[in-house]
């Protein structure tokens, strides 16, 4: 019931936010296209699957944060909670495959894994592309060591 709950708070309440990605203005080259195209592209999949629990922000204060026995982790600490390299395998793992272990999260959190398989014709490509580039937007989103 939580996770319909999930679901649907985070296709209805946060599918507006998708439309206000700005993709800014002129491009002065095609490597900067590309890598406007994945940070937007990874945006995009974070603002429709996960800011629901995590919030716009990803510091675990989204609107349907408070309905989970578990609170959402803050993911603009990843790098921090893991030597000060953002942990991309780990990443990779926890969207695949889902959480092992209470203290990555809860099992609250849907295992991503098949329900992008199901979004990408089970291209397994297209899957591991949907998360290197959500991976690397949460990586761009690390808190800067003072």
């Amino acid at each position: 019931m939580v996770m319909l709950r999930v679901i649907l708070l985070s296709a209805l309440g946060l599918s507006a936010l998708s439309l206000a990605v700005a993709t800014g203005g002129q491009d002065k080259s095609a490597a900067d296209k590309a890598s406007r195209a994945v940070a937007t592209s990874g945006k995009e999949t974070f603002t429709h699957y996960c800011a629901a629990c995590h919030g716009v922000d990803a510091r675990g204060n989204g609107p349907a944060a408070f309905v989970l026995k578990t609170p959402p982790p803050d993911l603009t600490t990843l790098a921090r909670r893991h030597g000060g390299k953002f942990p991309y395998e780990y990443v990779f793992d926890v969207l695949r495959f889902g959480t092992r272990f209470a203290a990555h999260g809860s099992s609250e959190m849907p295992i991503w894994g098949p329900i992008f398989g199901s979004m990408e014709s089970y291209d397994e490509v297209a899957v591991r592309k949907r998360i290197q580039d959500l991976s690397d937007y949460l990586a761009s989103l690390q808190e800067k060591e003072s």
